[in-house]
């Protein structure tokens, strides 16, 4: 077996620095890899750390003496040694191995886990003979996870990459407008109409110039009846134009009213879909703001702006096709400012694109912490935290400022710049078409048909590069959209689901293993429950107890193994199907805004009101429902304002009721209220469990008493099965929980009694 030596490192204060590791390193030596490890030996936490290098493994760790210094150890690279990366219950460990065994150990948690398969990569790969020499890595300054190359994002933050949205993501909204292809198309040749009436007065500007105001100029007698019908002319087609305009307006604007709400509805029913694990990687604040502004926004684009892009794009297509059929040149002479301008357009689009997706996250941020502060507002008064929550509201709106200045300064410049080239192309049209006159190559007529023409052209120029703007806000919109409708759930839709009638109620865990993320929280698992028997879950926190029940309701899927009800696995179930037979009492229960009647029918709308009432009187809530000024119309507050724990509970308990379900999980139910209330809750689980499959889990273990068996878990694994009487006898693993929980019931019972001093009346001090 190989031998490391260690070596007392002076001066280092126990702190891993690059500079220590740096005094360690030989000539020529080269760093590949680096890990920093936060956890000794005893799991206390302490600084230490890692160098792989081209020769040897060195390790800073600290001494076992709390006054002792730091000590090195190092370990040629020899064939046989190896790296194994594991984690458990939030805690990772590496392990250097030989072929006679484990050399060493390192513990962390993790924050780390990223560094750590880094580390371990790069030292599987250590024989490779061009090895790149890896850098530090840029760490998250959050969370301490390695940020991705040219990144500034941390996915384990943000759990998302941002890429740049690209304006080709527009087109992704064809398929909402899929069903009103022929109000679209109705809308187009409406538009198109319009356009080509606003383009009929430049035109009958040439012979009224050219045939009645030059010649009248030259003594000539003005005809009454040509200028009549120019001026009805005239007229005519702005009537045309107003009717078609209005017409094309009111359709287009109704049709992208229900593209945008069809987009709404589609990302909302597929963000319903989803698995938790989606949910608990994004904030609140920023998916509603996804489905609110951002489809308001799309709407507005479709409705507007996008509709005046392509009025533009007809516009400037149809001038410049009567500009060169009047008059080629003078036509050339107009178009001298686009390459600029289209040169401007593409410099300026990718810094918008870029730029609007940002403020679209930072307006995320600034939702989030309105969404956190307002349904808290309680705790936030509680604590009296109201200065703090408002300094957190202000400094999201102050990056929300910085963000959107430094857009705007790229913005300023780009408007007045094809403004500046507009009017530069049309000092050129005035200077060639002088010339061309003086030539006789053109008349006035034609100068001022062009003139006005060329007005019209610029002037939608000018919009269609301030729609620029526009389109990237809308681009970064409905890419933020489409990130959520690319998002599979985890828990998919079997392909050709088992029919689900009846079931009996038996769950069957088989070899269960499940990751939360790099995190192992369940391994290798089995129990067998049977139809109408009560498990009691029991453990410390984070042995997996609420992951288990999580994995039975699928909320996520197993890793490994399988869940089978009934002996069919769950995944060939509809998620649907299965869960209707499932009720669920949770320790903070969930209560919408509306009725205790509708709150009670949420998982069965349908029901009578006798129906209400019966699983209200079974959940011993009827009496204090009545008592309400409505009963059971009385409004309930958001999240259940207005009603005790107790009393949320209870209702809970009615809805769970009111489904009559096969299976029934109960989390922590009666953990957060009085002794008193407890006992009226438990009254209405004993009615509740009565002839169903139940799964308690429960930190006061004498509410589990009557559990047929109890299951007890501990670092993701079942230690023990067995009634309480039985797991006492054995005096394990629940007879250590048993016995730490009676002991702090003693405790807290022994504080509780009046200490009487000698010489006191005890009348006078407890009237003190």
């Amino acid at each position: 077996m190989q031998h490391s030596h260690p070596v007392a490192l002076a001066g280092a204060g126990g702190v891993p620095a690059v500079e220590a590791f740096e005094t360690r390193l030989r000539r020529g030596e080269n760093v590949r890899a680096s890990l920093e490890v936060d956890l000794d030996g005893r799991l206390r936490f302490s600084a230490g750390g890692l160098r792989l290098t081209d020769q040897r493994l060195l390790s800073l760790e600290a001494s076992g003496d709390p006054d002792g210094a730091p000590v090195f150890r190092e370990w040629p690279l020899t064939p046989d040694l190896t790296l194994v990366l594991s984690d458990h219950a939030g805690l990772g460990a590496l392990e250097l191995m030989d072929a006679d065994g484990r050399l060493a150990q390192w513990r962390f948690t993790m924050k780390a886990n990223l560094q750590a398969q880094r580390f371990q990569d790069a030292f599987n790969r250590r024989d490779e003979v061009e090895a790149r020499l890896e850098e530090e890595p840029e760490l998250c300054p959050s969370c301490q996870a390695v940020l991705p190359e040219d990144s500034e994002e941390c996915p384990s933050c943000a759990r998302e990459l941002h890429t740049p949205p690209s304006t080709w993501v527009l087109l992704r909204l064809w398929r909402f407008a899929g069903p009103y292809r022929g109000q679209l198309l109705l809308g187009f040749l409406l538009m198109l109409g319009a356009t080509g009436a606003t383009l009929v007065a430049p035109y009958l500007a040439m012979p009224l110039m050219d045939d009645v105001l030059i010649p009248f100029q030259q003594g000539k007698q003005i005809d009454t009846g040509l200028v009549l019908m120019y001026l009805g002319g005239l007229f005519g087609a702005a009537i045309v134009s107003w009717i078609l305009g209005w017409a094309k307006t009111y359709i287009l604007a109704l049709v992208s009213e229900r593209i945008a709400a069809d987009l709404r509805t589609a990302t909302f029913d597929h963000l319903l879909g989803l698995s938790l694990e989606y949910f608990g990687s994004k904030r609140t604040g920023d998916l509603m703001s996804r489905i609110g502004s951002e489809t308001d926004r799309i709407s507005v684009f479709l409705s507007l702006h996008a509709l005046d892009f392509i009025t533009d794009c007809l516009m400037l297509a149809m001038i410049t096709a009567i500009l060169f059929h009047t008059n080629p040149w003078l036509a050339l002479a107009t178009l001298v400012p686009l390459p600029f301008i289209a040169w401007l357009i593409h410099l300026v689009r990718d810094r918008l694109r870029t730029g609007f997706e940002k403020i679209d996250r930072v307006w995320g941020e600034v939702t989030s912490v309105l969404a956190d502060t307002i349904p808290g507002i309680r705790v936030v008064k509680a604590f009296a935290q109201e200065r703090r929550e408002a300094e957190r509201f202000r400094t999201a709106n102050k990056h929300n400022l910085v963000v959107n200045d430094r857009l705007n300064k790229t913005w300023s410049l780009f408007t007045p710049s094809v403004s500046l080239l507009t009017e530069i192309g049309l000092l050129v049209v005035w200077a060639f078409g002088i010339w061309l006159i003086a030539h006789s190559q053109i008349t006035v007529g034609t100068l001022t048909a062009f003139l006005a023409y060329i007005g019209r052209f610029y002037s939608r120029l000018d919009s269609m590069s301030r729609i620029v703007s526009v389109t990237q806000k809308a681009a970064s919109g409905a890419k933020r959209i489409f990130d959520i409708l690319d998002h599979h759930s985890n828990v998919p839709e079997p392909a050709q689901p088992v029919v689900l009638d009846k079931i009996e109620g038996g769950l069957s865990l088989q070899n269960l293993g499940f990751r939360y993320g790099n995190r192992t929280v369940i391994r290798d698992l089995n129990l067998e429950i049977k139809p109408g028997e009560m498990i009691g879950l029991v453990g410390h926190s984070g042995s997996g107890k609420s992951t288990m029940v999580n994995l039975i309701c699928r909320f996520y899927d197993v890793t490994e193994g399988a869940i089978k009800l009934d002996g069919v696995d769950l995944r060939r179930f509809r998620l649907a199907d299965f869960r209707r037979h499932i009720g669920l009492v949770l320790q903070e229960p969930f209560l919408f805004f509306g009725t205790i009647a509708e709150n009670i029918a949420y998982g069965k709308p349908e029901a009578t009101r006798e129906e209400i009432v019966a699983a209200a009187r079974a959940a011993h809530a009827h009496e204090f429902i009545l008592r309400l000024p409505q009963g059971y119309d009385s409004l309930v507050g958001e999240r259940g304002q207005g009603l005790s724990g107790g009393e949320r509970q209870r209702i809970s308990i009615a809805r769970a009721l009111l489904i009559d379900p096969r299976i029934l999980i109960m989390d922590e139910a009666t953990s957060a209220v009085d002794t008193e209330t407890e006992k009226e809750i438990q009254n209405a689980l004993d009615n509740l469990i009565r002839g169903r499959t139940t799964i308690a889990i429960a930190h006061r273990l004498s509410t589990l008493r009557k559990a047929d068996r109890l299951v007890v878990m501990d670092r993701g694994e079942i230690v023990e099965v067995g009634p309480h009487d039985e797991l006492i006898a054995k005096q394990g693993a629940y007879w250590r929980l048993w016995e730490a929980q009676a002991r702090r019931v003693d405790a807290e019972e022994q504080d509780n009694v009046v200490v009487v001093a000698p010489n006191v009346n005890v009348h006078t001090a407890t009237q003190a």
